[in-house]
């Protein structure tokens, strides 16, 4: 068990912007991002502070490209640091090798030897630390015991699912009681259900062996679910820290806003945003709505003014009603209606806008929200967040 520091971190990759290069590039287009390129290096990590507290579980989140595996790698030494520094347990970790690190590592791909037994490949690590062989097998089939992967000790890995081979890999990582275990988009591999029993595996793990754990996902809902903190990365930078509820209900700026949630927030942009005597008000397609006396309150104390803002409100503070406008509401025609069991996802063009709506199934009827048909819907004003035009960060933080 130990905590993880990480200090003003950086990291470059060296970025080749010869010619030859650059005809290449211009015939066949790379993926674009907003990596900063600084002389003949690209930063992959800027400025990356963060403080992982003993037995605390830490979720590194962001699209592909924003970082979160390089750091990841970073923190286990196999990537070298361009400037910073990374404590491990109080111990500066920066030129001390993997090995060396007491971490264990989970991989997207398993890296499992195919050559071997599931036991075998649980057993190697402590093996190679000469570790007593009954010792070993103790340990082993402990760890195969809690992962629930005891009747296939005498596989090799051709022999198992996606799901079995995860359990593996993991069990391969446990078995070593690491002060710090990492895992890099462990669940990518798998299908929606799998992943949704290995997410309940990891954290009845996670209960049971009580250390340090970093976790890098792509997957919001994973991030979610898993993390008592959430680290959000967008090109190489941190964009919020928080608890899931604080990035949910408090984001710092638009992209988290629309990063974290399932379906993400609606955003009406261009919206007027008025005061008059410390009241604010905003209009939203036409309509005025008043904001509580918090929003105005922390308005006032941002300093904002009146002009253009962004206002973000998530589905489920939407109510849709069926028909054309009645009582005021923004007019809007059905797209798409998604079916998802217990709730409906309306998906809507409300002039010229998409807008995502959540509908509990008690009250849509299977004919009611069709596609083509026209509804209209009110925004409820307090649970609206405001956004800066320019710089995308949230006035009502």
């Amino acid at each position: 068990m130990a905590t993880v520091v990480l200090e003003n971190v950086r990291k470059e990759y060296p970025f080749d912007n010869s010619d030859k290069k650059k005809k290449r590039r211009e015939k066949t287009p790379e993926k674009k991002n907003n990596l900063e390129i600084v002389g003949d290096k690209v930063v992959a990590v800027q400025d990356f502070s963060l403080e992982i507290k003993d037995r605390e579980f830490v979720v590194l989140v962001g699209p592909s490209g924003c970082g979160k595996s390089t750091t990841l790698r970073m923190i286990a030494g196999l990537e070298e640091i361009t400037d910073g520094s990374i404590y491990i347990d109080g111990k500066l970790v920066n030129d001390i090798e993997p090995k060396d690190r007491d971490i264990a590592m989970v991989f997207q791909n398993y890296a499992l030897y195919p050559h071997m037994s599931v036991y075998d490949n649980m057993a190697f690590s402590l093996k190679t630390r000469k570790v007593p062989k009954e010792d070993i097998d103790r340990i082993v089939r402990e760890a195969a015991d809690i992962l629930d992967i005891t009747p296939l000790l005498d596989r090799k890995p051709k022999a198992l699912s996606g799901g079995q081979r995860q359990r593996v890999a993991i069990g391969r990582a446990f078995v070593r009681n690491p002060k710090v275990f990492l895992m890099d988009e462990p669940l990518s591999n798998l299908d929606a259900k799998l992943r949704n029993q290995m997410r309940a595996e990891i954290i009845k793990l996670r209960d049971k062996i009580d250390t340090t754990f970093i976790y890098v996902t792509h997957d919001q809902v994973e991030a979610m679910t898993l993390g008592d903190r959430i680290v959000i990365m967008k090109d190489g930078f941190i964009q919020q820290i928080g608890t899931p509820q604080e990035v949910f209900n408090r984001p710092y700026n638009e992209f988290v806003a629309g990063f974290i949630g399932v379906p993400q927030m609606n955003f009406f942009r261009d919206c007027d945003l008025t005061e008059k005597d410390g009241v604010y008000s905003v209009d939203v397609q036409g309509k005025t709505y008043d904001l509580t006396d918090a929003q105005c309150a922390a308005l006032a104390e941002n300093g904002a003014t009146a002009g253009k803002v962004t206002v973000g409100i998530r589905p489920v503070n939407i109510s849709v009603r069926r028909g054309p406008d009645s009582g005021n509401c923004i007019p809007a025609v059905v797209e798409v209606s998604e079916m998802m069991g217990s709730e409906v996802h309306i998906h809507m063009n409300a002039g010229g806008v998409d807008v995502v709506a959540i509908v509990s199934t008690d009250n849509a009827g299977e004919e009611e929200f069709r596609s083509r048909s026209e509804v209209s819907f009110d925004l409820n004003p307090r649970w609206m967040h405001l956004f800066d035009k320019e710089t995308g960060e949230n006035l009502i933080p």
